[in-house]
């Protein structure tokens, strides 16, 4: 059986993938032999794509991952597909102690500065009868479009789209939208300048 069959039944087989995603990432933790004996089977990255030694990879066959082409993904950093794919495209870096929690895509030419967080996933918890942590969880996409720039201790949460050649201020929380050729900043994060193309220089708003 080929790899991209056996990975076509585990996810036609409920049960069969909540066994593996429970011996995965069961108590949240990354396990060796994931990182170096499954995922090297499963997983294929672009020309001089590069994981530093001490990324935390806590992905599997599940769901998709990719690095693109000169990509690189710094040490320290924690990536997670557990509940969603990660793509990320060519020409990127993901900066030191990142953390990208899938479903995620990112574009090419993208900047992830330092400490910033991605995260696809949010906790149910409209049950105050149950614990948040038994209530399971729901996800929205995080899409990062080419060339874009997450400046460091920023936090982009789930479903939100950055728009091309976007930047995002240091230690800012994304809750919305961000058009593209804008410069949000802030807590929630707001449009502070937009490029104007007829003077071809950044406006601030």
């Amino acid at each position: 059986m080929s790899l991209s069959n056996l990975k076509q039944k585990i996810n036609q087989n409920p049960r069969l993938k909540k066994i593996i995603h429970r011996m995965m990432f069961d108590n949240a933790r990354p396990r060796w032999w994931v990182k170096h004996i499954i995922n090297p089977l499963f997983f294929r990255h672009g020309k001089g794509a590069i994981i530093r030694h001490q990324t935390i990879m806590n992905v599997s066959p599940i769901n998709k991952f990719y690095l693109g082409v000169n990509s690189t993904i710094e040490e320290y950093s924690v990536l997670d597909n557990g509940v969603g794919e990660i793509i990320i495209g060519s020409h990127t870096r993901i900066g030191l102690r990142s953390t990208i929690i899938g479903p995620v895509q990112i574009g090419n030419h993208v900047i992830l500065a330092q400490n910033v967080v991605l995260s696809g996933l949010n906790h149910n918890y409209e049950d105050i009868s149950l614990p948040i942590h038994l209530q399971g969880v729901n996800v929205a996409p995080i899409i990062i479009e080419d060339n874009a720039w997450i400046a460091a201790n920023s936090i982009i949460t789930a479903g939100v789209t950055i728009g091309k050649h976007a930047i995002v201020a240091g230690g800012s929380v994304v809750t919305k939208n961000v058009p593209p050729h804008t410069i949000v900043a802030g807590n929630p994060a707001k449009i502070i300048k937009e490029y104007e193309s007829e003077s071809q220089k950044w406006i601030r708003i």
